[in-house]
């Protein structure tokens, strides 16, 4: 089965960008994205089968962060939940480029119900991006 023949219901997400360019570069090449459709304002990714969409947007909203076991977790934040093999190949190619981490790579709530595999870091228009992997897919929505 492939990601399209998935029976979750695949997201459309749209984020602001202030530079297409560098939003080419980050999720083509760094992230390896398939690139969709564009046009001069915007550019359509397949994100795992989830529609991405960066648009050009010069003028950004403030950050707020939130904290979340001993981090400050920053919002909003988009990103996905990977297999922990997927979860460490990206984690070594964004160590590959040389990658500022908001978050550095490392397992929340160890021990804890909800542990997870989870990394933050910033597209080049300051968008928080967190990618994140469960041992146990039970574990996903664990209170």
């Amino acid at each position: 089965m492939t990601e399209l023949d998935s029976s979750i219901p695949r997201f459309h997400l749209a984020m602001p960008v202030d530079d297409l360019t560098a939003a080419r570069h980050f999720y083509g090449e760094v992230l390896g994205l398939e690139q969709g459709r564009g046009a001069d304002t915007w550019v359509d990714w397949n994100l795992h089968g989830h529609q991405f969409v960066t648009h050009l947007a010069p003028t950004r909203a403030q950050h707020v962060h939130n904290p979340v076991d001993g981090h400050d977790v920053p919002v909003p934040h988009f990103g996905l939940i990977l297999a922990i093999p997927a979860f460490q190949e990206l984690a070594e190619r964004l160590r590959a480029v040389d990658t500022k981490f908001v978050i550095e790579p490392y397992v929340r709530f160890a021990g804890e119900p909800g542990e997870q595999w989870t990394m933050f870091l910033l597209d080049p228009a300051g968008n928080a991006l967190e990618f994140k992997a469960f041992a146990d897919d039970s574990q996903v929505f664990a209170t």
